[in-house]
């Protein structure tokens, strides 16, 4: 992938969510929620503040986080399906 987000862009991929319930019932794709957890891919440069410093964003590259429901935008890009957030959209950095 060859994209440089701006600003406090970030574009994460989705981690793909669990097809069975913990009692063994498979879920079919009609009936699941798109997955709120990700893979940062690519971090624009950060946004300015008033005096026009850049403030460098928390979230690097290969991070695992975890996102706002309704954040984002969908965008398809050389046939892959991400999503594109404002660093305020991710709510945590998750460890292992």
């Amino acid at each position: 992938m060859n994209i440089k987000p701006l600003h406090d862009q970030v574009i994460v991929s989705r981690l793909e969510s669990e097809e069975k319930t913990p009692g063994g019932i498979i879920i079919p794709d009609t009936a699941k929620e798109k997955p709120q957890e990700g893979k940062v891919l690519a971090v624009g440069p950060g946004r300015r503040d008033k005096e026009g410093k850049r403030i460098t964003p928390e979230v690097k590259k290969g991070d695992k986080v975890l996102f706002s429901k309704w954040g984002g935008t969908d965008v398809k890009i050389e046939g892959e399906e991400y999503v594109m957030l404002k660093e305020g959209d991710i709510l945590a950095v998750l460890e292992s």
